[in-house]
Parts: structure tokens; sequence; C-alpha cells
């Protein structure tokens, strides 16, 4: 995942954490902070995955 993606997604989910908050809807909000986790980790698997292809 190249960067521009990442950081479209994770800003994406942010925007939904604080829509959330601005209409008062927690469930909204917890599923934006529970996305922008998905986000990362995804991330976090795929750098991991090619650090392992490259050695």
């Amino acid at each position: 995942m190249n960067r521009i993606v990442f950081w479209s997604l994770l800003l994406a989910c942010v925007a939904v954490e604080a829509a959330g908050l601005v209409i008062d809807r927690r469930d909204v909000h917890y599923a934006g902070i529970i996305a922008a986790s998905g986000v990362i980790a995804v991330n976090l698997i795929l750098a991991r995955r090619g650090d392992e292809t490259e050695g």
C-alpha cells in the first residue's frame, strides 16, 4: 500500500469518527475507530510481507 492510499484511507476514517462525534452517534464514531485500526493493521501486514519477500 503506497503512502497516498494509506493516508487517504486513514483520513476518511478520521472524517467518519469526527462525523460520528458531530451528530452525536457513538456507533458511527466507533466504526471509524475500528476502520482506522484495520487500515493500520493491513498496512503493517503488507509492510512485513514486503520485508520478508525482499530478504
